[in-house]
């Protein structure tokens, strides 16, 4: 099992490195992939993921994601035709129940929606991060926060870890390790904000980088808490089975889910 784990991270360290370095159509392209295979996963859970409900989550990611290409190409304000998109999905959505009633039940339309939110326009963060001026750097803080505080937070629980964080949802959290996964963090992204300015001349603000370093670290461990809790609702031990080792999209991007909106909007307000 080790060895599988360890041979998938590298090969998803490899994807990750030629996918955020080539940037553009090729980071959109991963992205959405990515995107659709995770909302897959988490309509699988609700029983969508081949029938209408689903199929219109599909749908709508990969309209919004061409909102998201050509948004300086399209007539007035971007964010005004996101808020129509989002609209015509959830009459979409109660059109497919109504005109199948009594088909589908009110959870699996409610599924189909929180579906295209929680997967596709969270993770879109990681493409529009690399589209930021400075993105070439920035965009690894998503990965730095969410899979350096999960290494932090492990190896603080494993030393002194004594108070449960969740003790229902995941016994062996711990709430040491995630305020020692929240340091672990901002430190992590300090040393980066360091070697990018020495050798590659990026004119990162250190300061700036810890400060969105321990917010990335602190809400990752929500996102995979919350992951977590879907699961245990639902008895199933993985989303999927398509990364060996790891479990599905979802198992592994479960806190990157929620640290690339914040990167984003931090590192634009910063």
């Amino acid at each position: 099992m080790f060895k599988t784990r360890l041979i998938s991270g590298i090969f998803l360290v490899l994807a990750a490195l030629v996918t955020l370095i080539s940037g553009g159509y090729v980071t959109f392209a991963v992205v959405l992939g990515i995107s659709l295979i995770g909302m897959s996963e988490l309509y699988k859970v609700f029983r969508i993921h081949n029938r209408l409900p689903g199929i219109c989550g599909y749908l709508f990611a990969i309209l919004y994601y061409l909102l998201l290409l050509l948004q300086e190409k399209l007539p007035g304000n971007a964010a005004d035709w996101r808020v129509l998109l989002f609209m015509g999905f959830l009459i979409c959505q109660m059109a497919v129940m109504v005109f199948a009633y009594p088909k589908y039940k009110p959870e699996q339309i409610l599924a189909g929606f929180f579906g295209l939110f929680y997967v596709a326009v969270m993770l879109s963060h990681i493409y529009l991060t690399r589209m930021l001026p400075g993105g070439q750097f920035i965009v690894w803080l998503v990965f730095v926060c969410s899979w350096g505080c999960d290494t932090c937070a492990y190896c603080v629980g494993m030393l002194i870890g004594k108070h449960k964080m969740a003790p229902k949802l995941s016994p062996k959290k711990s709430t040491e390790g995630g305020i020692g996964g929240i340091v672990g963090a901002a430190l992590i992204a300090v040393l980066y904000a360091l070697a990018i300015n020495r050798f590659g001349n990026a004119g990162a603000d250190v300061l700036t980088y810890a400060v969105i370093g321990a917010a990335g670290g602190a809400v990752s461990q929500i996102g995979d808490l919350a992951a977590s809790a879907i699961k245990r609702n639902y008895d199933i031990k993985d989303y999927g089975t398509l990364i060996p080792g790891h479990g599905g999209i979802l198992d592994r991007f479960d806190s990157v889910i929620f640290t690339a909106p914040i990167i984003y909007y931090l590192a634009v307000m910063l």
